[in-house]
């Protein structure tokens, strides 16, 4: 941690950056405490890291927009990498924060809100953050895999508080975390391409947690039974209803729902051979004809 009484060099440096007194008729400029210049230094650079790759982002490049001294910066940082992870800690924490959402409405309503926030996080410090996300940043390392995780733990708490299911079994708490996994790598992916509307993304990130969710519920009973009163609380125009009509417009397709109830029956047993529901009725027609005398 840096120490709190500038090196007589630094001060030096402060002074040079950053004059008394500006130009005639200007108010004297109020030099910085050594708190609010750290933390002028963390803004400046998480600005900076996140329009550019951090590899492509040199101290130099921190001290010019900060209007500080290349020894400045070292004073208070004693390398790129950690100005880098001081930024990236900012970053999670008002990442994690995007997460906290009311619990008043219904749940998909509420996951709605939360992905416009993430994703408006994900548009506005786009390239530097892809970059470690993706694995591929040469800026990688310990301290900043731990930010990740934490970021990715609090949004897992958040959405299983919006479940309200008290004691979460390790299906569901899978589910969450492979559909968290998932919501990162389609907001990189989309960071990059830009091939939707950022609304649509949205909501086809919350639609896909709903399926998740039930495909999971039909797996586990007991979450089958909470699953009703989370329908009950859904309306018809927000993110569940809107799947569910777009999954009755599916059926209406002339031969899927008559392939899906076909599905749905699963297999018939006949004598000691398990047969599909089409070939019962070839199973009927021949125990019919099994006493019939030879022609």
């Amino acid at each position: 941690m840096a120490s709190r009484t500038p090196s007589p060099t630094a001060d030096r440096a402060e002074r040079t950056a950053a004059p008394d007194r500006g130009a005639a008729g200007e108010r004297p400029r109020r030099r910085l405490s050594v708190d609010e210049r750290r933390e002028q230094l963390i803004a400046v650079a998480l600005e900076l890291f996140s329009r550019r790759p951090p590899e492509e982002v040199s101290i130099d490049d921190i001290a010019a927009a900060a209007g500080a001294s290349r020894p400045l910066v070292y004073h208070y940082f004693p390398g790129k990498q950690a100005l880098y992870e001081a930024s990236l800690r900012r970053a999670g924490r008002e990442l994690s924060a995007r997460f906290e959402e009311p619990m008043e409405g219904p749940l998909s309503e509420r996951l709605y809100r939360v992905m416009g926030r993430y994703l408006d996080f994900v548009q506005s410090h786009g390239p530097g953050f892809a970059a470690l996300l993706r694995g591929g940043s040469v800026a990688a390392s310990a301290g900043t895999s731990a930010v990740i995780d934490e970021v990715r733990r609090a949004a897992h708490d958040q959405i299983l508080s919006h479940l309200a299911i008290p004691a979460p079994s390790p299906g569901l708490r899978l589910t969450v975390r492979a559909w968290i996994a998932n919501a990162k790598i389609t907001s990189l992916e989309w960071l990059a391409e830009r091939s939707v509307p950022l609304e649509e993304l949205q909501l086809h990130l919350v639609q896909e947690f709903v399926a998740s969710l039930t495909l999971t519920a039909a797996r586990e009973p007991a979450l089958a039974a909470e699953l009703a009163s989370f329908f009950a609380d859904e309306r018809p125009d927000g993110p569940t209803g809107r799947l569910v009509q777009d999954l009755a417009g599916l059926f209406a397709v002339p031969g899927i729902l008559d392939a899906v109830t076909a599905l749905a029956a699963g297999p018939q047993t006949v004598g000691p051979q398990t047969v599909g529901p089409v070939d019962e009725a070839s199973a009927q027609a021949t125990e019919g004809t099994a006493g019939a005398p030879a022609e």
